[in-house]
């Protein structure tokens, strides 16, 4: 069953009693993700639905695959995080299906916009940036070396076919002066499990309502090293003041606000934080030269961009801040 044609959908959810047979909800095809589809039901009467399922060839220009079984772990995630963040942060999981690989939730409320529109519009807010390091921090230190997460999140095959393979290994492939530092930094990153790791922490999966962050896109969480989400996150700010020179002090800040305010919820060491600049250099590289580029970068921006990595990449600091102050430098 493919949900986004309409007839399917509300076939399917009359005939496993989901909806009564008479209800003939509104399905409205949601854009932007590449590993899924989802479609927003508009209920008559009742809350409004997300439903969402995983697709096995994921919408970019290079091929790559992964098994639709994943979205049971985005399923878990869910479930976990609602327990662990704050009070709708997550939404809440409504049901699932094990044979169409597909799951509901409930339908975050109107009105609300999502963070990556924003930040694309140049509307850098500051408290959506101290909320989103402080929910990192959140889900790393309270599940910080917690058995019972690492028994249920133990499975990292999604996050190496997800991320690491299409991110770094196939970068390292297209960038042989980074090569080394990519592929020592996959062995590096397999080696840690410390924490649950989101995996795909980005603005592009979060929707703001009422000045409060509600996070998307759990398919990837995974036990092992929270220092990549950092890498991940901290690359969308990094990247947008190159993009908006207009805007550029302003993400600048942002980026060094987003990890000031992480370091203080973490109390990070010097080990953390070397893995975290290691993880923003990679993500910055991949997001260029992997599998799933920045499309909003233009072919200019994404040199520009790499050739400033690879300078970085000969004397890359110790300490974060150092990093994006090197980075706003080598990017003017």
């Amino acid at each position: 069953m493919n949900i986004e044609n309409p007839n399917e959908l509300i076939s399917y959810l009359r005939q496993n009693g989901k909806i009564s047979p008479g209800e003939a909800p509104l399905c409205r095809t949601l854009s932007g993700g590449v590993s899924g589809r989802t479609v927003h039901l508009t209920r008559l009467q009742k809350p409004d639905w997300v439903i969402k399922q995983a697709r096995s060839r994921l919408k970019v220009s290079e091929d790559w695959f992964a098994d639709p079984k994943r979205i049971h772990i985005e399923a878990k995630a869910m479930q976990t995080l609602g327990k662990l963040l704050p009070e709708g942060t997550v939404p809440g999981i409504l049901f699932e299906d094990f044979d169409q690989h597909l799951i509901c939730m409930e339908a975050v409320p109107f009105p609300h916009e999502n963070w990556k529109a924003q930040l694309l519009n140049g509307i850098v807010d500051e408290h959506s940036i101290e909320q989103f390091a402080e929910l990192a921090a959140l889900i790393h230190r309270s599940s910080f070396a917690n058995s019972q997460h690492r028994n249920d999140f133990e499975d990292r095959r999604f996050f190496m076919s997800l991320r690491l393979d299409p991110y770094y290994a196939f970068a390292a492939k297209c960038v042989p002066e980074a090569s080394d530092f990519l592929n020592s930094l996959i062995r590096e990153t397999m080696s840690i499990r410390n924490e649950l790791t989101h995996g795909d922490y980005s603005p592009k999966n979060v929707l703001v309502h009422q000045n409060k962050l509600i996070l998307l896109d759990h398919e990837v969480m995974h036990f092992g090293d929270g220092a990549f989400d950092i890498g991940f996150s901290m690359t969308h700010f990094l990247a947008k003041a190159l993009h908006l020179p207009e805007h550029r002090r302003n993400f600048i800040k942002a980026a060094s606000q987003y990890w000031d305010h992480y370091h203080a919820e973490m109390c990070v060491d010097s080990a953390r934080e070397g893995r975290c600049i290691r993880h923003t250099l990679a993500c910055l590289i991949s997001r260029v030269r992997g599998k799933s580029p920045l499309e909003y970068l233009s072919i200019e921006e994404r040199s520009s961009l790499l050739l400033a990595c690879l300078e970085l990449l000969k004397t890359l600091p110790r300490e974060m801040n150092t990093f994006i102050e090197a980075y706003e430098n080598k990017t003017q």
